[in-house]
């Protein structure tokens, strides 16, 4: 992990913070109420592929979510939890870009840390998350698809990740 990365993921990460502290947004309330209640959706659940998870996506405002992912493993689990922000692409409501923050948590045995971390200090993680991507209800149906990128830099062990993928969900209302 160089100053390099660890800088940007700090700088990223602050200003999504004030972007979200200011309300921002690229689209008026109106199409993002239409967006959510009439074509869209306010809960999903499903799996999204790479790093292999299950997912939770449940919107607590009209452009604002709340996505938890996480996989359990026999060498540990790890635990995502992201603040998002939703903004409709005016030519189908159906699509819209989303970017966030939040953290992980994971937990490997000491074996799997031997293996695959020798420099490894520890066997937990924790640490700072973004994430960008795509979001698309499919019409009529109770199907959303997403496509995202989710850097991740660790404080304890001091590493910098890029994960993120595609995710299929199940919309439950």
């Amino acid at each position: 992990m160089t100053n390099k990365h660890f800088l940007f993921t700090l700088y990223s990460l602050l200003i999504v913070h004030a972007l979200f502290a200011q309300d921002f947004t690229l689209d008026t309330a109106v199409n993002r109420t239409k967006h959510l209640y009439e074509d869209g959706y306010s809960k999903s659940i499903g799996v999204k592929m790479y790093p292999g998870a299950l997912s939770y996506k449940s919107f607590y405002n009209t452009h604002k979510a709340i996505e938890a992912s996480g996989y359990i493993t026999l060498d540990g689990f790890w635990l995502s939890i992201l603040n998002e922000i939703h903004t409709p692409i005016k030519e189908d409501n159906q699509l819209s870009w989303y970017i966030g923050y939040g953290g992980h948590l994971g937990i490997w045995s000491e074996e799997f840390m031997k293996t695959n971390n020798p420099s490894g200090k520890s066997n937990i993680s924790v640490g700072f998350d973004g994430i960008i991507g795509l979001d698309y209800k499919v019409k009529n149906t109770p199907l959303n698809i997403s496509i995202d990128w989710q850097p991740s830099f660790s404080i304890i062990q001091s590493y910098f990740k890029n994960q993120g993928g595609i995710g299929i969900r199940y919309v439950l209302k």
